[in-house]
């Protein structure tokens, strides 16, 4: 195995070991928060507890140490960070974002101990070439590629120790702190979003079933033009231990440096492949995160990886959102307002006020949509329906407890819009929707 100077930082893998540092870093964020509300008091006035709070030594002091942590704590960190940037203070969103970026990566000892626990005695032997510094560190696992002497050139994801174990109490302790944070509205349900997580983390670590849901749409595309799955090699591959193909690629995001037809094209497959996922698939990678996304400069070809995050859509919620989008290309109000009910927007707890403002948000994005030509890199819609969202906020609106797929969904919706408008994408948006509903 060849090294580097850099080795690395081990996972704390006990439950007792994770449990001590977010104890810790509990305790210095509260000991902050102290001494903040001392100097405040001293200078005759009372202590904003959710500024306290949210300083950026103390939004450091969290990135960082969930950082070390990985696992269940970083992600959803980044989902965090990911999610609600925009209503994060400047400074702060720039802390959190390191979430987005790669981990620490296990030391190659402790690497070495993980494999040598689910491969056979000697397995490094049929290794010709086998890199300890990981290509990609992320939450749940690292990856490294590796050659073996059959020919093989693979790309390696290794789970981190202890990761899977820990996922219970790492959303708890975690869902502890955005409880502290203060940034709910009075009776949100988070209770069940934290249960949701936990499910969801348990299966993102279960490498098997990702296997599967990548063979799962390598079927699925067959030999689509245009995109580029790894293959899985089941002879190396175990419930904490992803063995794939290599793919080489770069960056999504480096593709702005295209012409435009090429990102307007790149943009297109995406969009094609997340509406065949909502409406013919039933079965969606969620995760829009764009490191699940390279592109090869030479063929143009987008490469899909990571499959941990993906779920089947139940034939209801697609049906819904199916109907919905219908109406709301062809502008009926009613029916776009008894769809968002059916669907889990707003429900009979929702004061008519709120209702009408969640509805102008809805009018207002499908209005935006049903230009010729949208600009992803147009912000005028999304400033203005950010600050009508943030209004509403402020006004006192609590979402009703959203059924799982359309949180699903809406993430792979935004994280498209997204990669859209980073990309600058000019596309015929509500064609393309109309070519997928048949209207």
């Amino acid at each position: 195995m060849s090294g580097s100077r850099d080795e690395g930082l081990a996972v704390p893998s006990s439950r007792i070991g994770r449990l001590s540092r977010l104890g810790a870093m509990t305790a210095g964020v509260a000991g902050n928060m102290a001494l903040g509300g001392m100097a405040q008091l001293g200078r005759g006035e009372r202590p904003d507890w959710r500024g306290l709070l949210l300083t950026p030594s103390n939004v450091s002091r969290v990135a960082d140490q969930l950082a070390k942590m990985r696992g269940a704590a970083m992600k959803i960190g980044q989902l965090v960070s990911m999610d609600t940037g925009d209503m994060l203070p400047p400074e702060l969103a720039q802390i959190m974002a390191r979430l987005r970026d790669d981990a620490h990566f296990m030391p190659p000892a402790q690497l070495k101990k993980v494999l040598s626990t689910e491969w056979h005695d000697g397995w490094l032997r049929d290794f010709a070439r086998f890199d300890v510094r990981p290509i990609a560190a992320a939450s749940i696992g690292q990856v490294h590629r590796a050659q073996t002497r059959d020919g093989r050139d693979m790309a390696i994801k290794v789970q981190y120790p202890g990761v899977a174990k820990s996922i219970d109490s790492d959303v708890a302790n975690v869902g502890a702190l955005i409880r502290m944070s203060g940034m709910l509205p009075k009776g949100f349900a988070l209770t069940p979003y934290l249960e949701e997580a936990t499910r969801q983390l348990h299966e993102e670590t279960d490498y098997i079933r990702e296997a599967d849901c990548l063979n799962r749409f390598r079927n699925f595309l067959g030999e689509s033009e245009g995109f580029v799955l790894p293959e899985v090699y089941s002879d190396w591959s175990m419930n904490s231990i992803l063995a794939m193909s290599f793919v080489a690629g770069r960056p999504i995001e480096e593709a702005v440096r295209t012409d435009q037809a090429q990102r307007n094209s790149i943009m297109r497959r995406l969009i094609d492949l997340m509406l065949r996922e909502l409406f013919e698939f039933k079965l969606m990678q969620s995760d829009p995160n764009f490191a699940n996304y390279r592109y090869d400069p030479d063929t143009g070809a987008i490469i899909l990886l990571d499959f941990g995050a993906t779920q089947e859509l139940i034939s209801d919620i697609s049906d819904l959102y199916e109907a919905l989008l219908r109406a709301g290309l062809q502008g009926e109000r009613q029916a776009v307002e008894d769809l968002c009910a059916n669907i889990g927007f707003i429900d009979e707890n929702t004061s008519s006020a709120h209702r009408a403002q969640v509805l102008e948000l809805v009018h207002m994005a499908f209005d935006g949509l049903r230009v010729p030509t949208f600009d992803f890199a147009d912000v005028t819609l999304t400033r203005e329906m950010q600050i009508k969202g943030e209004a509403l906020a402020r006004d006192g609106f609590v979402p009703p407890v959203l059924p799982i797929e359309v949180l699903y969904l809406q993430r792979k919706f935004a994280g498209m819009f997204l990669l859209g408008a980073r990309l600058g994408a000019k596309l015929p948006v509500a064609d393309m929707l109309r070519a997928h509903l048949k209207v």
